[in-house]
């Protein structure tokens, strides 16, 4: 690489979770390429960041195609991509648009499996290299209020286990980063959430500093905060109690 610096992709980069990573690796001396779907708030990001931007969908497979060409032709070797970009589902299956629930799916789970298809050639010019799925505790447990967000994230960390086997013998390794609550443009938490769970709300930065750590000591899968872990345990061990406990909240629930 003739002492130029790391290139990092980084998608669903113009705020948020994304803008908070590139902005961590940034300080680490990376050099990072943001891809999102908002021009002017792509650019300010990269310009407050100091690195590239390509505007990108990257729920549309032939977009993600033509994006990656573009940046390969300018950085043949990626050192590590980020597969951030995500949209909120905020309804059930039986509620949600059919539009919207297909466009949750690309966006959350097949944005994802396009990005690493089209930019391997270069993750293996680079080898080693790091891919960071970040999913989403929805991914691991869901209580069912938001049906088709929570599918797509199941969708996404199952993707995430499944090429990790597929590409460690290639030199890549994979991460699968999994935050709870976090407060974002996109999903603004504490507008929504009962004051009551307020505490457990967490800030793009904490993600970005998982996904260094991730990447820094090869963890496979990292829950933001740590406790979010036990709501997968509990869905794995005990289905049943967390099936009633969401029918009964759906039940309560104000008509």
């Amino acid at each position: 690489m003739n002492g130029a610096p790391p290139v990092a992709v980084v998608t669903g980069g113009s705020s948020g979770i994304g803008r908070a990573i590139a902005r961590a690796l940034a300080g680490r001396g990376w050099h990072c390429v943001l891809l999102a779907r908002g021009e002017e708030r792509l650019r300010r990001a990269a310009e407050e960041i100091g690195c590239e931007h390509e505007v990108c969908d990257v729920g549309e497979r032939e977009q993600v195609d033509r994006t990656a060409a573009v940046v390969l032709e300018r950085h043949p070797a990626v050192k590590l991509l980020v597969n951030n970009a995500g949209i909120p589902g905020r309804s059930g299956f039986t509620d949600a648009d059919p539009e919207r629930i297909e466009l949750v799916t690309r966006v959350n789970y097949l944005g994802g499996v396009w990005c690493l298809r089209a930019f391997l050639p270069a993750l293996e010019r680079a080898a080693p290299a790091d891919v960071v799925n970040v999913a989403s505790a929805a991914g691991a447990v869901t209580a069912g209020t938001s049906g088709p967000y929570s599918a797509s994230k199941h969708a996404q960390v199952a993707f995430s286990r499944s090429v990790a086997a597929e590409l460690q013998p290639r030199g890549i390794r994979v991460h699968t980063v999994l935050p709870g609550f976090v407060e974002t443009e996109g999903f603004p938490q504490r507008t929504v959430l009962p004051r009551l769970v307020h505490w457990a709300i967490a800030e793009p930065e904490d993600v970005a500093a998982a996904v260094l750590k991730a990447i820094d000591r090869n963890q496979l899968e990292v829950y933001v905060p740590r406790y979010y872990r036990l709501g997968a345990l509990s869905q794995a061990l005990l289905p049943g109690i967390i099936h009633r406990v969401a029918v009964s909240g759906r039940l309560n629930k104000p008509a």
